[in-house]
């Protein structure tokens, strides 16, 4: 008896190992705004001269912010082929992303597994946001559902 494929819309099990990733720019104003729309008023945000005087010598984004860019990376990639449903995520912030920065935002898929109840395919992913000299500034786990229909 052969396996029908759960996601009929797409085969996610033929792309193991799949490799996404996307390069943007940081503007300070940009990661201020963002910054208030969270909620986060911290002034490392906001504060040029505030930012200065602490260990970061500059203003950061918002883990808020960074975190987003990267989880909205896998709702891209992964909703132009079918239904998309993130399932949970886990971040660790390693280094600071500076509010000026260009970064990298990298997603690798692990493991693909079909879920009957979920009338989709799990897609385990490892991801990361390097800066420009290739150190990892935050790290992630993912898991999302893609199926033909929410």
């Amino acid at each position: 008896m052969s396996r029908a494929r759960v996601c009929v819309g797409w085969n996610l099990r033929a792309f193991p190992h799949e490799r996404f990733s996307a390069e943007l720019t940081l503007f300070p104003d940009l990661v201020s705004r963002y910054a208030n729309l969270a909620g986060d008023d911290n002034p490392v945000h906001h504060d040029a001269d505030f930012a200065a005087s602490t260990r970061f010598g500059r203003p950061i984004a918002s883990g808020t912010h960074t975190s987003a860019l990267l989880l909205g990376l896998t709702a891209a990639h992964y909703s132009k082929r079918g239904a998309m449903l993130g399932l949970e995520f886990w971040v660790g912030f390693r280094k600071p992303v500076y509010a000026d920065e260009k970064i990298v935002l990298e997603w690798l898929t692990i493991r693909v597994t079909p879920n009957a109840k979920l009338k989709g395919e799990v897609v385990d992913l490892r991801g990361r946001i390097r800066n420009m000299l290739g150190e990892t500034v935050l790290g992630a786990k993912g898991r999302v559902l893609v199926t033909d229909r929410l």
